[in-house]
């Protein structure tokens, strides 16, 4: 699910912790050396995730928030700022040339430079979360 993030959005609070769960304790996050991501930069989007297309040789940025139950990607366009919300049973992730994460039939890939180098930790993290909440479920079905 996408949501415009720009200003206080309470149906995007309510969905986001239905599907995801509530944010992380602060003691969570202390444990975890952090739940956010540093900032990541984009190569491509999905249609549906590139709300308003420019032809701008600008570099566009954003930010991987990890969830008890998902991820939430946050991304700004224009003034606008959208968080895409992602269960874990969705998110599907390719580390090729680029680093992309999909969902969903989108997706967001990254490029693999000294932004991506800076979050891999936190990347291995998301992925670890990400096995580690499918091993619950098969072992609960």
């Amino acid at each position: 699910m996408i949501f415009n993030t720009t200003y206080t959005n309470k149906e995007y609070n309510r969905e986001s912790n239905k599907l995801l769960g509530r944010s992380f304790s602060f003691i969570d996050k202390i444990k975890m050396s952090g739940v956010g991501s540093k900032r990541l930069a984009v190569a491509d989007k999905s249609e549906k995730l590139d709300i308003h297309p420019t032809k701008s040789q600008s570099m566009h940025f954003a930010n991987i928030e990890l969830r008890p139950k998902g991820i939430i990607i946050h991304f700004a366009e224009r003034l606008e700022r959208f968080s895409w919300c992602i269960p874990y049973y969705r998110l599907v992730i390719y580390d090729t040339a680029l680093f992309s994460i999909h969902a969903e039939g989108n997706f967001i890939k990254f490029l693999k430079n000294k932004y991506y180098e800076e979050n891999k930790k936190f990347l291995h993290k998301m992925i670890h979360l990400k096995n580690k909440h499918q091993e619950q479920y098969h072992e609960l079905h």
